[in-house]
């Protein structure tokens, strides 16, 4: 009697704590978003849906290996658009996405792990384009592209600039050789790479406007400690030159 009381007892020691290392497991890992955004996150594919391993890219790249060196779980999906997973992120425990510029507006918003790289903002005009630019405050007379909730389509709005906004950045490419906007306000490299994909190539730079630093942007419950991991993990492999080596694949 005492022995199968013994038998069921630690059983049931052994189910909690079973019971209490998957709660801990599933307190640790973390669901990452993505968006195409070429070449920093992109599906092998060319699609607006991939997971885990169908997903590459700059970022990608080092985020998986950020992960690693911290020991901390995730799994990886790309959606579409923008806006649907930075509300995700914005509104849900344990939720990250990547890549997204550090502004001062969103700087209380999200707990931040980077820069993994940089977004220098920049106007694109056709090749035989005569527009020429000092400043942002002379755009105010074109027709200006940009991406929907894109950190550049916002700050251009502020500033009363109006840009005319698209889903998919890469359509502001075909756009501007066929006039229907004169200037394109998007990222570089990521407009000329987009461009590219859309067989559209000489675009010419008529203006640099911005330098930004794209990050890892997280949610606000998720634990400083595990902020600090993944912080400590990308100092380290920018330190040991396996960022510069992960762009270098991709530029």
């Amino acid at each position: 009697m005492f022995r199968r009381l013994f038998l069921i007892l630690a059983s049931a020691s052994l189910l909690l704590a079973s019971a209490v290392h998957a709660a801990e497991k599933t307190d640790t890992d973390l669901v990452l978003l993505t968006e195409n955004f070429p070449p920093y996150n992109m599906a092998k594919n060319g699609k607006n849906f991939a997971q885990d391993e169908n997903i590459n890219g700059i970022a990608v790249d080092i985020v998986r290996e950020m992960f690693k060196r911290a020991g901390i779980t995730y799994s990886l999906t790309l959606r579409f658009p923008w806006e649907r997973i930075y509300k995700l992120t914005l509104e849900k425990p344990g939720y990250g996405v990547f890549v997204m510029a550090r502004l001062p507006d969103r700087e209380n918003l999200f707990k931040w792990v980077g820069p993994i790289g940089p977004d220098d903002w920049i106007m694109l005009a056709k090749a035989d384009s005569k527009i020429t630019l000092d400043n942002l405050d002379q755009a105010r007379q074109y027709k200006i592209g940009a991406y929907k909730g894109d950190a550049i389509a916002l700050t251009l709005a502020k500033q009363g600039l109006n840009p005319m906004v698209v889903l998919r950045d890469q359509d502001n490419a075909k756009k501007l050789l066929s006039g229907q906007i004169d200037l394109w306000a998007t990222g570089d490299p990521a407009g000329r790479y987009l461009a590219r994909q859309e067989g559209v190539t000489g675009l010419k730079t008529v203006l640099r406007f911005n330098s930004a630093e794209l990050y890892l942007a997280l949610n606000r419950n998720v634990p400083d400690e595990t902020v600090a991991k993944l912080q400590a993990a990308l100092d380290q492999m920018r330190k040991d030159g396996d960022v510069d080596a992960i762009m270098a694949r991709y530029l």
